[in-house]
């Protein structure tokens, strides 16, 4: 990802604009990051990918009862003590 200060962003704004087409550009102000700019398609991807995403309190009983079910691998058994 290009980095860029926001004053430098101001000065060359086409260039930044036209490299956003093909990557983000992140923005930052005093040494913090603060924008990122990206085209419209790669917007609109990530925006439909946060809508594919579902809460776990909105899963159907089939979901519920599938998980319910299932089984952890042994190699992983360690997990559940973090969970206590």
């Amino acid at each position: 990802m290009v980095k860029t200060t926001a004053l430098e962003f101001q000065r060359k704004f086409g260039e930044f604009q036209h490299q956003a087409q093909r990557e983000p550009v992140e923005i930052t102000r005093h040494g913090r990051r603060e924008l990122v700019l990206m085209s419209a398609e790669q917007y609109d991807w990530l925006t439909a990918a946060a809508k594919r995403t579902h809460r776990t309190s909105d899963a159907t009983s089939v979901i519920i009862q599938a998980v319910e079910r299932a089984e952890m691998d042994s190699e992983h058994a360690g997990l559940d003590d973090l969970l206590k």
